[in-house]
């Protein structure tokens, strides 16, 4: 996969044999372009940048509203966990959920360092394996929350 942001080119490695289901998810909602223009609306410095909010964090739709970007999902059914031993480290994609095991959908984030507290609690479904320090360039959003209120975008997400 190929995510473009303003910055450049980040290429990512998907894990189908080990979390299918988010991978199938994740092909089907980038290649239809509903990751294009969608918002990183959580990003803590040193732990993580969340996007992935189809619904209300799409920058180009008409629903979007950025105070309630990370609460939406696509209109397809909520995913079953697909917990595995990837260890969540540096560049690992990870589907965000709510406290309910099985209510990722298709919001994700992106790892910026080791965060072993996720490990067998988030489905990993890829890897970062090339522009990185793009994604280490995401504007960081606010200390405690992570809210971003001029936040970077997805140009376009798609298979290579």
């Amino acid at each position: 996969m190929i995510m473009k942001l303003k910055s450049g080119e980040v290429e990512i490695e998907l894990y189908s044999k080990i979390a299918p289901n988010h991978v199938k998810r994740f092909q089907a909602l980038a290649n239809e372009g509903k990751y294009d223009g969608v918002v990183f609306h959580r990003v803590i410095d040193g732990f993580m940048a969340q996007t992935g909010d189809v619904k209300f964090g799409n920058s180009n739709s008409s629903d979007f509203n950025l105070s309630l970007a990370g609460t939406g999902g696509s209109e397809l059914p909520d995913l079953k966990a697909e917990f595995t031993d990837v260890a969540h480290t540096r560049g690992i994609l990870s589907a965000a959920r709510s406290a309910n095991l099985d209510s990722a959908n298709s919001q994700f984030f992106i790892c910026f360092g080791a965060a072993p507290f996720l490990d067998r609690q988030y489905s990993a479904f890829g890897k970062v394996t090339k522009g990185m320090e793009l994604i280490d360039m995401i504007k960081k959003g606010e200390p405690n929350s992570g809210s971003v209120s001029d936040p970077d975008i997805i140009i376009s997400l798609k298979s290579k």
